[in-house]
């Protein structure tokens, strides 16, 4: 057997593993009856689903949270980004990013227990304000370690060249830094809101009275698997996949028209 056809039949393999539990459970989102056999098709859950108040207001927590975390996450990941690109002081560069790896691999439960215990002793009622907060603190590594790389790409001559041409140090890096670690930000960005959408664990134990769709679903299977579950679950796949597929076109379009450029320089 040729490696191309034993590489094709392990990539099929490693395919089937990944997404085979995905598909199972947005086939039986469509299932007519609760339990495994299927009865025929039927969009009875996602309606049901639409109809369930609490659902719906825990997403819509859920989504409030995931936002302005994430879009706070990114402004602290741009600034903290810049601030350590600038500096001169290898070794301190160096440590700033080690701890900046920190709350990526300290696991989740630690990281949940030490933001209840400090929210605590600053006598802060669990709520919004705490969980928003917990939500940033993971955040923003995850937009850090997408924007620093892509500052390393850039070319400073260009930003030199700008301030030459009469550009103030502000336009200048509106003009030239802002586009070139637009990538970094839009992943940095998806990826914080991905990681707060899925949070349970640190939200647990931050939230307070906030109710949010990953505590609401946990609340909910302690008794059994809710065919409204399945369907939730297969939108916010969907929704995650759209999104995923809208970025990539866009960084493959970018990606063309830069060297559609470079080609037209030459």
């Amino acid at each position: 057997m040729k490696r191309s056809k034993i590489s094709g039949i392990y990539a099929a393999f490693v395919l089937a593993f990944l997404y085979a539990p995905i598909a199972i459970l947005i086939i039986y989102s469509f299932n007519s009856v609760k339990g495994y056999s299927w009865q025929g098709f039927s969009l009875k859950w996602y309606k049901e689903l639409f109809s369930n108040e609490l659902i719906i207001e825990s997403f819509r927590n859920t989504l409030i949270v995931a936002f302005v975390a994430s879009v706070l996450a990114t402004i602290l990941g741009i600034l903290a980004a810049l601030g350590v690109y600038s500096m001169k002081n290898k070794m301190a560069k160096g440590l700033i990013k080690n701890v900046t790896n920190l709350p990526i691999l300290n696991p989740e439960i630690v990281t949940g227990i030490s933001l209840m215990l400090l929210f605590s002793a600053m006598r802060m009622r669990g709520g919004w304000a705490t969980l928003i907060i917990a939500h940033i603190t993971f955040c923003v590594p995850s937009v850090f370690l997408s924007i620093l790389p892509k500052l390393r790409q850039i070319n400073v001559s260009l930003y030199e060249a700008a301030m030459d041409l009469g550009c103030s140090p502000a336009k200048a890096f509106q003009k030239v830094v802002i586009p070139e670690i637009m990538p970094g930000i839009v992943t940095g960005f998806l990826m914080a809101l991905t990681y707060s959408i899925d949070d349970f664990v640190i939200s647990f134990f931050t939230a307070g009275d906030v109710q949010t769709l990953s505590i609401t679903i946990y609340s909910m299977v302690k008794k059994r698997v809710s065919p409204e579950i399945n369907a939730l679950s297969t939108i916010l796949f969907a929704v995650v996949l759209a999104v995923l597929l809208v970025t990539n076109i866009r960084a493959i379009r970018r990606e063309k028209e830069i060297e559609r450029k470079r080609a037209a320089r030459r």
